[in-house]
């Protein structure tokens, strides 16, 4: 017998692709970044979150996935070598691009699936606004940092901050998934669980965040890539607690994210739209 047909839109045939489109118009587009994860952790994690969730998604909602992106907005690491990333426009204009050649085939709903937790989100929002604005189409973001909060986090053990940039939950989902890419020997540091907003009195940095424990009144301000560095140059890149890190908790944690997908997916389809054709472009 054949073997059933994968999700990942690049291991079809074209006609598949288009006898596809005959019953369903949604496709998944999984965006990332490469960027340090500290020293146990391959530079490609957030790419993996999109990757995995995408993927568990559109089993459960019978959709499509097109090819990952590898690339993000991803300035504030930059002071660590190997990280690749592109401008904010630059990445709106990829998004757009690759939204606009689906629209082109006949999918008419689109979303972007953010692996680089909150940070790819403003340019990523944008040429999703754009997309729906100029085309129709009904085009989301789904950050796999946001879209279950609440239920990733009681799947957590540690402290507030915990599960931060390779923290608990990113090292739990690289053990799951890639653990010939994790080496947790080299994880060293001690991890200081984080002062809440309350408890400190004074607004948090950043208008998101991955950890509902650390809600708040808040106020965007960045730090450039080398206080980054700066910051956390003894746990080596680390801003979490990756000690509490299990591959158990990392196929929980992407199965409640993929699940919440799918359930979004199921509202998509439910939105009426026109869409018009973008151009073929060159």
């Amino acid at each position: 017998m054949p073997a059933k047909d994968s999700v990942w839109m690049h291991e079809l045939s074209w006609d598949k692709v288009e006898a596809h489109l005959r019953h369903d118009d949604v496709a998944l587009v999984p965006i990332g970044a490469t960027e340090q994860h500290g020293l146990h952790a391959p530079m490609m994690l957030d790419t993996g979150w999109a990757i995995v969730v995408a993927e568990e998604a559109a089993r459960l909602a019978g959709c499509l996935v097109t090819p990952p992106l590898h690339f993000g907005w991803s300035s504030g690491h930059m002071a660590f070598p190997g990280c690749i990333g592109l401008r904010a426009e630059t990445l709106t204009a990829v998004a757009m691009d690759i939204a606009n050649s689906l629209l082109q085939h006949g999918f008419r709903r689109i979303v972007f699936v953010n692996g680089n937790r909150i940070a790819n989100l403003p340019p990523l929002e944008i040429a999703a606004v754009k997309l729906r604005v100029e085309t129709g189409a009904a085009v989301a973001v789904a950050d796999c940092g946001l879209i279950a909060r609440e239920e990733v986090a009681a799947l957590c053990d540690g402290a507030p901050g915990a599960i931060g940039h390779v923290g608990e939950t990113e090292t739990s989902m690289i053990l799951a998934y890639w653990p010939e890419l994790t080496d947790l020997s080299r994880a060293q540091g001690r991890f200081e669980a984080a002062r809440t907003p309350a408890e400190t009195g004074k607004l948090r940095r950043g208008h998101g965040n991955i950890d509902p424990r650390m809600d708040g009144d808040s106020v965007f301000f960045t730090q450039t890539p080398e206080e980054f560095r700066a910051r956390t140059e003894a746990r080596f890149g680390v801003d979490g607690d990756e000690s509490l890190a299990t591959a158990e908790k990392g196929r929980k944690m992407v199965g409640v994210i993929a699940g919440r997908l799918a359930e979004f997916v199921g509202e998509l389809r439910e939105v009426e739209v026109e869409v018009r054709k973008p151009g073929v472009f060159a």
